[in-house]
């Protein structure tokens, strides 16, 4: 875990990041719809579970992009983290309550699918935000598997310097033409990307789904 603390006197989007953390805190907000079905026929062929894998997913499309990977030093200053893991919500069925956990992200698939269901046996008991020794390079996952929304926002009532991103999606369906497809949103901070930045984001998500296969 390495964090690169950046050069506010040659980074190039210093002046921005500084207009969106000094004078107008705000953070991005996008649900676009994208197309599962052939992730889905993959995930069957390979009995792999959704959740997991898309976890998996959104990690992998997070982690290729240094606007995603940004955090802030113990002195509040800006940086790229060399890797970032999701901090995922965990529904139990058993008394539908959630846990907060970690997984490592792990840029093998199987590696990480290993891993996760590992964390899934040994945190059983965690409940909301048991789970210790959170590291500070991580990004946060949460799903609505119950619903196919048209949009979703997530208001942080922070500081208003938080810069790591906030993925939810919600639950895939079938569309008229046939097709599953699953709503996907992401929340970034205006400080760490603009509108080309939240919106490649959905791009890489469907490129990494392919490299599953």
């Amino acid at each position: 875990m390495h964090f690169r603390k950046l050069d506010m006197e040659t980074w190039e989007r210093a002046p921005i990041y500084r207009h969106f953390i000094d004078d107008l805190r705000c953070v991005m907000s996008l649900t676009v719809e994208i197309d599962v079905t052939d992730f889905l026929r993959t995930l069957q062929g390979r009995d792999c579970h959704f959740y997991p894998s898309m976890i998996w997913v959104v990690s992998a499309a997070v982690n290729c992009r240094e606007e995603l990977r940004m955090g802030r030093d113990g002195n509040g200053e800006p940086g790229i983290w060399d890797a970032v893991s999701p901090y995922y919500a965990h529904f139990h069925q058993t008394d539908r309550r959630f846990s907060k956990l970690v997984t490592p992200y792990d840029p093998d698939f199987r590696t990480f699918y290993r891993q996760y269901l590992e964390d899934q046996s040994r945190l059983e008991s965690c409940r909301g935000f048991d789970q210790q020794d959170i590291p500070p390079n991580i990004f946060d996952v949460s799903c609505l598997p119950w619903v196919h929304y048209k949009s979703f926002d997530m208001h942080i009532f922070d500081s208003g310097t938080w810069l790591a991103p906030v993925v939810t999606w919600g639950r895939y369906a079938e569309n008229r033409d046939g097709r599953m497809t699953l709503p996907l949103s992401l929340n970034l901070h205006h400080a760490a990307g603009d509108g080309y930045h939240l919106c490649r984001f959905f791009s890489d998500v469907e490129d990494w789904m392919k490299q599953i296969d």
